[in-house]
């Protein structure tokens, strides 16, 4: 059976999950077998595994990092909200219904057995299972229930780590406030304290640790800097989204849909010398970039009214129409770009609305759920993505709805192209070193220039961004103590 060590944050986004990815890499580079864990996660950035189940985005990119295949053992529930007080339930990677928060708070309990199945099942399968927690551990009002941070600690009886953010300010108040709001029981399970994001020179806050470590009566572990590396975030918190300046000679408008999911469809972009990529929540901020994407949404409906509304759409729209601007929509985009879209069961918000009219697609939302890995290639096509003129690409889908197109078909996998606007139900279609160097090749034409960046494999690129996070951890967390923490449990 795995050894576990948990890692678990004073508040949302204090980097638990690049610190588990990190520390799944540095224990593979060890010569040891290990595998993430989250219990229960709430993200509207998923993926699909190769047996065609769901589980959030960062269990994948975790599970990258320790050189496995993502199971859906590693994040046995998903929550994907759909509205600001519900969520489709996923469990065991598969849809287990719509749930108001209410609702699924009275019966979550009840999803013990099936966690336990999970974990139980993945210990079996390594030597170590590092767990990630969910924001705090002392949130008062939700303890009682909890199934993922202490009351999972307990379970499987994990030693844990208590990571604060130092970047956000009040690291002494986020980590001293923290334990000290836990049980005299939850306190002995913190067997060390991590500071992460550091800035500037961490010899400077050698009289912190001291204060923090006299105390708390824990040893802090480490001090890790504020690292920089392009790999996705788990959720709508990522600082991408806020990137709203122009830093490249080409610039991605990407629109940050109120609902917006899977938005890391983008990150491979940033990889490419010269381009910027930034997220667009207002129509001022539109402008005239070089190219669109509107990315995938949980709530499609609900998220074209508020393009109608905002004023975005009469923008993107002006872009393509008036400008000749290329827009590519991606799942809910694609959905979006088409003429109209109808939920008659609510299977996500209900009604119906119509599109953007940019593609020829009706889109209707039903109560089965696709989930699958795809390959393909793009048709001969003519126009700005004739570029892509059979590039072949792997990615998946993960959508309720079901589109009819009467236009021209944009792959072998379906979808649809327009002139300058193209879209389909692939997540990842970009990652392709074939996909995204062609456009961005063709971005630079369409402005007169030559591309004299790297072109590089995006797997290749994204093992060196987890050697880099393993390297600085490595550099920065005392691993003996954390091995010996490991061994000794609880």
């Amino acid at each position: 059976m795995a050894e576990p060590i948990m890692l678990q944050g004073t508040m949302s986004n204090v980097g638990k999950s690049f610190l588990t990815a990190a520390l799944c890499r540095i224990f593979r580079q060890d010569g040891y077998s290990c595998a993430p864990f989250k219990s229960q996660n709430m993200a509207l950035n998923s993926y699909v595994t190769a047996d065609g189940l769901e589980i959030g985005r960062a269990q994948a990119m975790q599970a990258e990092a320790a050189g496995i295949e993502p199971s859906a053992l590693m994040n046995p529930v998903l929550l994907k909200p759909t509205t600001d007080v519900g969520s489709q339930v996923i469990v065991n990677g598969k849809v287990r219904g719509n749930m108001r928060a209410a609702e699924y708070f009275r019966h979550k309990k009840e999803l013990i057995p099936d966690i336990m199945q999970a974990y139980r099942t993945l210990s079996e399968q390594y030597d170590i299972i590092v767990i990630e927690g969910a924001g705090s551990p002392v949130e008062l009002n939700l303890k009682a229930d909890d199934i993922v941070n202490m009351g999972l600690a307990q379970l499987v009886r994990s030693p844990v780590l208590l990571v604060g953010d130092i970047d956000r300010g009040g690291v002494f108040a986020q980590l001293l406030g923290t334990l000290s709001l836990l049980e005299a029981h939850e306190q002995d399970m913190v067997k060390g304290l991590v500071v992460n994001q550091f800035r500037g020179d961490s010899s400077l806050f050698r009289d912190g640790i001291s204060i923090l470590e006299e105390c708390s009566r824990k040893p802090v572990a480490g001090v890790v800097p504020y690292i920089s590396c392009n790999i996705e975030d788990e959720d709508s918190l990522s600082g991408r989204l806020e990137k709203k300046s122009i830093s490249g000679i080409i610039d991605i408008a990407v629109i940050r849909l109120p609902k917006i999911s899977n938005f890391t469809d983008l990150d491979v972009f940033e990889q490419y010398d010269g381009v910027s990529v930034r997220y667009v929540s207002a129509s001022r901020e539109l402008g005239t970039p070089d190219m669109i994407v509107i990315p995938g949404t949980k709530s499609t409906i609900s998220d074209m009214k508020w393009l109608r509304v905002s004023g975005v759409e009469e923008e993107i729209k002006k872009c393509a129409l008036s400008y000749g601007i290329p827009v590519f929509g991606i799942c809910g985009g694609y959905q979006l770009m088409g003429r109209s879209v109808s939920d008659p069961e609510s299977n996500e918000c209900g009604g119906s609305i119509s599109g953007m009219g940019l593609l020829d697609g009706e889109t209707v939302f039903g109560s089965e759920k696709k989930q699958t890995r795809v390959s393909g290639k793009f048709n001969k096509l003519s126009g700005f993505f004739s570029c892509l003129s059979g590039a072949g690409f792997h990615g998946y889908e993960i959508h309720m709805g079901s589109t009819t197109d009467t236009g021209t078909a944009l792959t072998d996998c379906g979808g649809s192209v327009s002139g300058n606007a193209a879209g389909c139900y692939v997540h990842g279609i970009f990652d392709s070193e074939e996909v995204s160097g062609r456009l961005v090749k063709r971005l630079f034409e369409a402005k007169g220039l030559e591309y004299t960046g790297h072109f590089s494999s995006r797997r290749e690129y994204r093992q060196k961004q987890f050697d880099i996070i393993a390297d600085t951890v490595r550099r920065n967390i005392d691993m003996e103590l954390i091995y010996r923490i490991i061994r000794e449990g609880i």
